[in-house]
């Protein structure tokens, strides 16, 4: 048996993992916990890491159909025509990375007006200024500070240090 990417009905990831487990298949959705701001109220929301995905481990010849016809589940994941298989490995390595049953985002420790270079990128190697995060947290605003003028510009987070 091996595990499977499984492509779910929109927002539908919890209902497919249900519908499998019903036919005796091993799921895995991970899960992410996260601040965020509802209403002007700080609120810690629960959703899937991957929207719209969850793994499946399954014997392809067995439960194809099953699968592919289950209730929430939109199709497996293919490359060409076979199905997309992932290595146990990185399986393995997501659940033990798992905070009592969660992924968290680490905070990030920039704060507005801060200044950071840019390390990779176009911009590699320019300082600026960190205005703030946006909020899918995989990028910054930056004020990109040059010679002759400042410049907003949008980079992904990974790519700024601190200085």
């Amino acid at each position: 048996m091996h595990w499977y990417v499984i492509n779910t009905k929109p927002h539908r990831e919890k209902e497919a993992e249900l519908q499998l487990k019903r036919l005796s298949v091993e799921t895995f959705l991970p899960l992410l916990r996260r601040s965020k701001i509802i209403r002007r109220m700080r609120k810690t929301v629960t959703g899937p890491l991957f929207p719209g995905y969850l793994f499946a481990r399954f014997d392809l010849n067995e439960h194809h159909r099953a699968v592919s016809y289950a209730r929430g589940v939109r199709k497996i994941v293919e490359f060409g025509s076979t199905p997309a298989r992932v290595d146990e490995e990185l399986i393995q390595g997501m659940k033990t990375r798992l905070c009592n049953g969660y992924v968290s985002l680490a905070p990030r420790l920039l704060a507005p007006g801060q200044v950071v270079k840019i390390q990779d990128g176009p911009l590699s190697g320019f300082e600026a200024v960190f205005e703030r995060e946006m909020p899918d947290h995989q990028r910054v605003v930056l004020l990109l500070r040059t010679l002759a003028y400042q410049a907003r510009v949008v980079v992904p987070s990974e790519q700024v240090a601190n200085l």
